[in-house]
């Protein structure tokens, strides 16, 4: 088999990857050049899987390492534990730059996200490379982050529920995805564990920065934000169906543009066991609330 072609999409971000036919029968060398690829670009894209149902998307996914269950608190699709079913064709908003699952110990190493149903126009996602974000901030503000650590919660903002296109259905989603609550403390820049790069550990579930009064942290979460997402730092996918995308969830954030109104949008995630993040002083996280043991231990693929 020849090697998979590689071609970087922005300047700091995102690579297509081409001559893949994704499954769980990938040969070691191939699954090898896709991890090297996935660490150098943090996201990686794949067109034309049409071929890969949910259980080869979870095939596959369990070759880049254990598995986690689909969320800690929102149920999987129809039984597959591992299966997150994302669907925004009735109005759910998921429209802010996050980190997926922050607010557990051990957020996930990476995602794997197929595309079921697209709009014809509309409904990209942008990702953010946290590296790059850290490693432009200006010197005195990276003196300060390093030493910071930040609390991250699922809990609600419902104040969203107001100005939701449903917000019935977002009151019980919201109920949902709080029926049990986590905090973990995380350090503001993490050390990765493969490439040793330090990158930014925010996004929407970090609600405050320990020991500074609230305003102060907010101010400081949204200009560290601010710089994350720097268009510069980014990339936007034009989905199609079949389309499979795979994030680095320990250098990255991301967002789905919500520009399709209405129109069909479903995509299916699966998520690979991550690590305790540490902090540049060689501190770990620490859980303040919440036991996301269960979510966290490895699933057979």
């Amino acid at each position: 088999m020849s090697s998979p072609v590689i071609s970087p999409v922005a300047g700091r971000i995102g690579a297509e990857v081409s001559g893949v036919r994704l499954g769980g029968d990938l040969p070691a060398e191939t699954v090898q050049e896709i991890r090297a690829a996935l660490l150098r670009h943090k996201v990686i894209f794949f067109r034309g899987q049409e071929h890969l149902d949910e259980r080869g998307q979870v095939a596959f996914a369990g070759l880049l390492g254990d598995l986690t269950t689909a969320h800690p608190t929102v149920p999987a699709l129809n039984g597959n534990s591992s299966i997150l079913d994302l669907d925004y064709s009735n109005g759910h908003k998921v429209d802010r730059w996050h980190t997926d699952v922050t607010f557990v110990d051990r957020p996930p190493l990476a995602s794997v996200l197929r595309a079921v149903t697209v709009p014809p126009a509309g409904g990209d996602t942008l990702w953010a490379n946290t590296v790059t974000a850290y490693e432009n901030l200006p010197q005195e503000l990276t003196r300060l982050v390093e030493g910071l650590r930040a609390v991250h919660t699922n809990q609600f903002d419902y104040a969203r529920i107001a100005t939701s296109d449903d917000p019935e259905r977002t009151r019980k989603y919201a109920e949902v995805f709080t029926s049990t609550v986590f905090e973990t403390e995380h350090p503001v820049v993490r050390v990765h564990p493969e490439t040793g790069e330090r990158s930014i550990l925010l996004g929407d579930f970090a609600k405050r920065v320990v020991g500074l009064p609230a305003d102060i942290s907010a101010t400081l979460i949204r200009l560290v934000q601010e710089q994350v997402t720097q268009v510069e730092n980014t990339v936007r996918w034009r989905w199609s169906p079949g389309d499979v995308a795979i994030w680095d969830n320990r250098a990255t954030q991301h967002r789905v543009v919500h520009d399709f109104g209405d129109q069909p949008r479903r995509l299916h995630r699966v998520t690979v066991t991550g690590d305790v993040p540490v902090g540049v002083d060689g501190r770990p996280s620490t859980v303040l609330s919440g036991d996301a043991s269960a979510y966290s231990s490895p699933l057979a693929a």
